[in-house]
């Protein structure tokens, strides 16, 4: 999962956690994963309204035995510009004026490792800010781990606007198993709603 908001995320996350065996938090939202439990994240997004509920996530992940993966660093720049001073951070500790735009290398390594693993991967949400060249690594590295694990027999579903913009642009739309461009009717569907399209087709079967 990626993106900006936990808000936007919230019942697919609680969906996600009686069904996944890893839950991969990355972009903006997970800043707010980092405050929740005490970090420091400086100028990073984060929603002050879902603390609580981050915390209790990261909870409920542990009780089911749900391996919640959060980013060990980021990179970081001292403003929301493609021109600005960057370099890479662990994300307990991001400085005041700084604010995390991508998952940084370990990051990438980890969750790389964990995606190429995977039998079945869905993938909503990029790493950071990936429509600028300098913050786009992340996002990039987890387009390839999901076409390398797809390669080796995943399945593997993107969803969402901007995780499908992001597999078209590094050029990867062919080595997956589908991508869909109806983000928010997928993220319905995994969150358990009805819906009318797949309603109709059902009873009409």
């Amino acid at each position: 999962m990626g993106g900006a908001k936990i808000s936007d995320k919230i019942l697919l996350i609680e969906s996600l956690l009686d069904r996944a065996n890893n839950i991969i938090i990355g972009g903006g939202m997970a800043y707010t994963f980092f405050k929740a439990t005490g970090g420091k994240i400086g100028s990073s997004l984060c929603e002050e309204a879902q603390l609580e509920l981050a915390k209790s996530l990261i909870e409920k992940a542990k009780a089911k035995g749900v391996n919640f993966v959060l980013p060990i660093d980021s990179v970081i720049a001292d403003k929301f510009d493609a021109e600005g001073i960057q370099t890479a951070q662990k994300n307990y500790d991001i400085k005041e004026g700084w604010m995390g735009l991508d998952i940084g290398p370990q990051a990438i390594e980890e969750f790389s490792k964990i995606i190429k693993t995977s039998k079945t991967i869905l993938w909503n949400g990029p790493m950071g800010v990936f429509e600028m060249e300098k913050f786009s690594k992340g996002t990039k590295a987890i387009a390839e781990a999901v076409a390398d694990a797809t390669d080796k027999g995943a399945f593997s579903l993107i969803g969402g606007g901007d995780s499908v913009a992001a597999i078209h642009k590094f050029k990867l739309a062919d080595r997956v198993s589908y991508a869909s461009t109806g983000g928010g009717a997928l993220l319905e569907f995994f969150e358990g709603k009805e819906l009318p399209g797949i309603k109709a087709i059902s009873q009409s079967n």
